[in-house]
């Protein structure tokens, strides 16, 4: 989530942004159903899914010159920072209540100890994620810039996309596509090194080779991946996986890096957002949301807000106050404490 200010690739990160939110707000998820199932919710989680591989992408291109050149002290002043601001908002989430109405009725620890619980019964997954579930994000993108450095500092740039994609393969074998392979695997595969190192080295080949698509053959390359993701999602519902459960399949990267050609072919989109100068406030934002999610969950029911009118508010006031908050943190000293 850097803070280049490419215009285009400003307006990527607040349309990935964007799509993460309405993931997490689970928006129209309860919308009415066919054949059996919220068909529109369903979609939106889906098609949503260009938005973490469209950060790590950009992730991986902007640190591959430096990363390239000095892999150690890189990793050292990239990673530190991020550990720093995970470990802080899985403290803050280790400790905040979700269910504010539980807390005040039966207290404090009844409220935590149950969620305190779930994350001692599944320790791996806890080291890897943190303690709410969408800080993976920052620990898988550590991982992956590691695997990515070690082969730098070894002179060995000829092995990452291999490993990269053993991993990648490794972790659809064993996660979405588990009920087919029979394979599992102690660490929920999304989490780590897995699905982050593939799409990090997407971004990091695009920067050295100076990959160049033509706006059409890039449109059509994330087209492709899309289309290819939606089918697999499709697929797997034979073998009782939910359509909605996927963050990766093996057409995610290929829809990614699409995505990120296209605005790399045309910087001058979104011009108007780059003006508002919305990147700075991203990272904060992406950790922020899901608090705020939770607590609307319960507050906006108890208004008498129902229907597809919870849903829309419920995506619009997470996106309006998250900024708000973020934006004040920014103003203050905690900035360097919660925003890195």
């Amino acid at each position: 989530m850097s803070n280049n200010r490419v215009a285009s690739f400003e307006a990527g990160r607040l349309l990935a942004l964007l799509g993460v939110i309405a993931i997490h707000s689970q928006i129209f998820i309860q919308a009415p159903l066919i054949n059996s199932e919220p068909w529109l919710g369903l979609l939106i989680n889906q098609l949503s899914r260009f938005a973490v591989p469209l950060f790590f992408i950009m992730a991986g291109y902007f640190i591959a010159p430096k990363l390239s050149a000095l892999p150690s002290s890189t990793m050292k002043q990239y990673s530190l920072p991020l550990l720093k601001v995970w470990l802080v908002w899985s403290a803050i989430y280790f400790l905040v209540p979700f269910n504010l109405q539980l807390a005040w009725e039966a207290g404090y620890l009844a409220e935590r100890s149950g969620y305190w619980q779930y994350l001692l019964s599944q320790p791996l997954n806890t080291l890897f994620e943190g303690s709410l579930v969408h800080l993976w994000y920052l620990p898988g993108l550590i991982c992956g810039l590691s695997v990515i450095a070690v082969c730098c500092h070894l002179k060995k740039q000829n092995l990452i996309l291999p490993i990269a994609i053993g991993l990648y393969l490794f972790g659809l074998a064993a996660g979405s596509y588990s009920a087919l392979t029979g394979l599992e695997s102690p660490l929920f595969t999304r989490n780590g090194p897995f699905m982050s190192t593939l799409i990090l080295a997407a971004g990091f080949k695009i920067r050295q080779s100076a990959c160049q698509l033509s706006a059409r053959n890039a449109a059509a390359l994330a087209i492709c991946g899309m289309w290819l993701h939606m089918a697999e999602a499709v697929f797997l519902m034979r073998y009782d996986v939910p359509f909605n459960m996927h963050d990766f399949l093996l057409g995610t990267p290929l829809w990614g890096a699409g995505l990120f050609l296209m605005l790399k072919q045309r910087p001058l989109f979104g011009q108007s957002i780059a003006k508002l100068n919305i990147s700075k406030h991203v990272l904060g934002i992406y950790l922020l949301h899901l608090l705020i999610i939770i607590y609307l969950m319960q507050l906006l029911p108890l208004l008498g807000i129902t229907g597809y009118a919870n849903d829309i508010l419920r995506f619009v006031l997470t996106c309006l106050i998250s900024y708000g908050v973020v934006a004040l943190i920014n103003k203050t000293p905690l900035r360097t404490l919660l925003l890195r």
